[in-house]
């Protein structure tokens, strides 16, 4: 979306003149590319950097507001979230030390950002999804103040007409509802852009959609959510459900989600494209226009800013997105690889960008129609293969199965290096990033070390420490810049450095058995003396809570026969003391002491989210 200001689509006046302007700039769109309006033969490069902000705690930090405007540089954007931020590269030129220079500038940005932070207290971090994000930070107080996101989530939530449901599951699971978009700040990536000729629309965008399973599979870099284990790149099935705007698969009109791989391979031009996508999903936002439309700029000889499109194009989130713009004396179109996660440091990312230009760029002529050599289905399997799996993914290319790392190495690793020597980039960029993916493909992706990392951690600190310190060394490794497929596991200084007060959300047990209220006491009873449970909530229809049962009340009952005529009403305590999750955990054990209680269910309203007890508070002590 930009900087636009932008406003609902609620009045009927509202509505017929953005999709007047909307129709009108695709129709100025088909005249540029008739006429060969678009710069051709000039293939450019750009990136956009998105980065996490956290506290002296390694949790999601609320400051990036006023880091923002300390930056006051153009080059820096606000983002969905109070912890995120965005840097905007210079595009340049395909060729000579492009990579490196690019390198440099995203350096140097990130080292004026890493000072602004520094005088509030915080820190960056380049990962896909920060490891210490917890459903406390995807309240709306997190939202980043602009209109812009406002409007956006109650257009979404208008047209779902329901809350959202985010359900992941890898080797772990995740079952989350939501009110809003604010599970897309979870996400951050580095956006890579690369120009195409109008011409090769179909060739090119279609190679993009072949080549993004095995390219995503060695960048795979955000194995965790929540301190859960769900896919090597988690953000694919994260963002595709966090702005989902379908109620139902049978919605008439958005039969596949706004973020998504595609259905099939394209056809026809870029004003084709469009027309699809506008089919397929309806309009969110609007905006105030030019008093001229975009037909009579290019009339005059002019390169419209083409607004509606731009705008309607901002909230579609295919992975790999065709995209407008006026970089140069004439409008150009760009794919957008929006697939690639941030970091784990800036290296790493440029050698990712550099594999993906080098493979685009390389494209063998026997797949310039890539309809002829593969089924679509192959590629979007290949997809989310990768996303799921990273470099142990099998792929289906040209009909065999290939193990990701064979394939990465004996295919698409030549095909990168003719790439970006077709385009005259300078031998030592193309060997020093090139071999940063090849070690990568020999030794560990960033998802590979996390998920190592973060089992090694388990098993010395509990889950929020651990969550922290792999914070504290993901922040540490990327200081020090060297790329992933070098790094070692934690140490003990960084051990020392994620630890910090509990609270009780840091010792409660979230994994817990509850009874319903209509539950057989006699089978609950047993369930308690079989596992050795002294507490058990109980919830209502509602799933809120309303009493508990305690073994030293219940105990004695699980052999007597009149257990079986019993109801758990009978049995359970309703006058319950509660905490919350953010108390302290001294609080939380002058409660338990002033009650003469062992046991705190801990609640945010009515909803029970966890559970603390004694023994949890003995054992941190």
């Amino acid at each position: 979306m930009g900087n636009l200001a932008v406003k609902t689509l609620d009045t009927s006046l509202e509505r017929a003149q953005y999709y007047r302007q909307l129709l009108t700039d695709i129709a100025a769109l088909e005249v540029m590319l008739e006429d060969g309006l678009f710069e051709r033969n000039e293939m450019h490069i750009g990136a956009e950097q998105e980065f996490c902000l956290v506290n002296a705690d390694w949790e999601p930090s609320m400051n990036a507001p006023k880091i923002l405007s300390d930056l006051n540089e153009p080059h820096f954007t606000p983002e969905l979230t109070r912890y995120n931020l965005e840097i905007n590269l210079d595009p340049r030129r395909l060729q000579g030390t492009c990579l490196s220079d690019m390198h440099n500038q995203l350096r140097d940005l990130l080292g004026r950002a890493q000072e602004a932070a520094a005088r509030h207290g915080d820190k960056i971090i380049l990962t896909g999804v920060l490891p210490t994000i917890s459903t406390r930070h995807l309240s709306q107080a997190y939202m980043a103040p602009l209109n812009r996101y406002r409007i956006l989530n109650e257009a979404v939530k208008h047209v779902r007409d329901s809350d959202l449901e985010m359900h992941i599951k890898g080797v772990d699971e995740v079952n989350l509802h939501h009110d809003s978009i604010m599970y897309e700040g979870c996400n951050t990536s580095f956006q890579s852009h690369l120009q195409i000729d109008p011409e090769d629309f179909s060739s090119a965008y279609n190679w993009a959609q072949a080549i993004a399973g095995p390219v995503l599979s060695v960048c795979a870099n955000s194995p965790l959510l929540m301190g859960r284990e769900l896919w090597e790149e988690t953000r694919i099935a994260l963002f595709s459900q966090s702005v989902d705007t379908r109620r139902s698969t049978f919605r008439l009109n958005e039969r596949e989600p706004r973020v998504g791989f595609g259905s099939e391979w394209e056809t026809g031009s870029a004003a084709d494209f469009f027309k699809r996508s506008v089919a397929r999903y309806r309009s969110l936002i609007s905006t105030d226009f030019e008093a001229s439309d975009s037909l009579e700029q290019v009339n005059r000889g002019q390169a419209p800013a083409l607004t509606a499109l731009s705008l309607y194009n901002g909230t579609v989130y295919p992975w790999n997105r065709l995209c407008y713009g006026r970089g140069g004396k004439k409008p150009h179109l760009r794919i957008e690889n929006r697939y690639l996660p941030s970091g784990p440091t800036t290296a790493d990312e440029i050698a990712n960008l550099a594999f993906w230009t080098g493979i685009m760029t390389g494209r063998p002529s026997e797949f310039d129609d890539i309809r002829k050599k593969m089924d679509f289905r192959d590629a979007k399997k290949n997809f989310f293969h990768a996303a799921r799996y990273g470099m142990s993914a099998q792929f289906r290319w040209q009909g065999k199965d290939v193990p990701a790392r064979e394939l990465l190495l004996d295919f698409f690793l030549p095909i990168a290096y003719r790439g970006l020597s077709r385009m005259q980039v300078a031998g030592a960029d193309i060997t020093k990033y090139l071999k940063l993916i090849e070690n990568r493909i020999r030794s560990q992706s960033g998802a590979e070390w996390k998920i190592r990392t973060y089992r090694e951690l388990r098993k010395e600190l509990r889950q929020p420490d651990a969550l922290r310190v792999l914070t504290a060394s993901l922040y540490n490794r990327s200081l020090k810049g060297y790329p992933v497929a070098t790094w070692k596991k934690y140490t003990c200084n960084e051990v020392f450095s994620g630890r910090r007060s509990a609270s009780v959300r840091d010792l409660m047990s979230t994994r817990i058995i509850t009874a319903h209220e209509n539950d057989s006491a006699a089978l609950v009873v047993h369930l308690m003396k079989w596992n050795g449970f002294h507490h058990l909530p109980v919830l209502d229809g509602k799933q809120e809570l309303i009493g508990l049962l305690s073994w030293k009340d219940v105990g004695e009952l699980a052999d007597s026969p009149e257990i079986y005529d019993m109801r758990i009403a009978d049995l359970m305590k309703t006058e319950l003391i509660t905490t919350g999750p953010d108390k302290s955990i001294r609080s939380a054990r002058e409660l338990m002491a002033s009650y003469g209680i062992h046991c705190l269910p801990v609640v945010s309203g009515r909803e029970l989210i966890g559970l603390l007890t004694s023994t949890d508070i003995d054992n941190e002590d």
